[in-house]
């Protein structure tokens, strides 16, 4: 075997005794489905300015408003589909074996691979909340509105902002999932985190709970991460060709 496989051998021994391991996706699960990471080499803030995104921007300026929507709009016309990483975990989790899955994005194609059980920590593009009153609306219809020239939509009901439940800059991130996230930390005996640099905090702080714990945390990342120091192993690499070697490894060991 090559380093790269010795390395991927070592991780899913690492992992083959674990009962309930949790898995923590960041962007870099996705780029392989298309879906830009945003702290990589050609990731998102490489590019565009996080302060241009900020809640209190959105709240503020109707022109950073507008842009969202169409970036909303732009986002809705491209297909995304699962890659082989997230059909791994799914297949990780109907092996019994990672009933959780903890994750930093906002697109949904773990649950498009069929897994179940998933916290996203930073909210859902998928659906759209009222600022005002907390309404909430499944996106395709307030795209809609926005095809049909409504670019700032507002509440129907109460007149609040409309904003994807996603979670800005500036805003917080809800206390529930934060809470139920560090419970699976403080319940799995192992933790694999993928496609995360871990540098986005608390979410980061839910692998590093785990670590904390002493149980085996197992990084897979194309790129140095910031718990490096604490991961029984690291791997380096494209998730779409590590977690399903990683995934065979794990099942099959039983």
């Amino acid at each position: 075997m090559n380093d790269a496989n010795d390395i991927t051998a070592t991780a899913g021994t690492a992992l083959a005794r674990a009962q309930r391991i949790l898995v923590f996706t960041g962007a870099g699960i996705s780029t392989e489905s298309g879906i830009p990471d945003f702290r990589g080499p050609n990731g998102v803030w490489r590019h565009r300015d996080p302060a241009h995104y900020t809640l209190q921007r959105y709240l503020a300026d109707p022109d950073v408003r507008r842009e969202r929507w169409q970036d909303r709009l732009e986002a809705a016309r491209r297909e995304h589909r699962p890659n082989d990483a997230h059909v791994a975990i799914t297949q990780l989790q109907q092996a019994g074996r990672a009933p959780v899955v903890v994750t930093q994005n906002i697109d949904g194609p773990h649950q498009d691979a069929g897994t179940r059980n998933v916290i996203e920590l930073h909210g859902t593009s998928r659906e759209v909340g009222c600022l005002e009153c907390g309404r909430r609306l499944p996106v395709d219809v307030v795209l809609d509105r926005v095809r049909e020239g409504d670019s700032d939509p507002h509440c129907e009901l109460c007149g609040g902002l409309l904003k994807t439940a996603t979670i800005s800059f500036g805003q917080n991130l809800i206390a529930a999932d934060i809470e139920a996230a560090m419970h699976e930390a403080d319940l799995c005996d192992a933790c694999i985190a993928i496609g995360s640099t871990l540098s986005v905090w608390p979410a980061a702080g839910v692998p590093a709970r785990a670590a904390h714990n002493g149980v085996p945390l197992v990084i897979v990342n194309d790129g140095a991460t910031e718990l490096d120091a604490v991961a029984e192993v690291v791997v380096s690499g494209r998730a779409g060709t590590i977690v399903p070697a990683l995934v065979e490894s794990i099942v099959a060991a039983g």
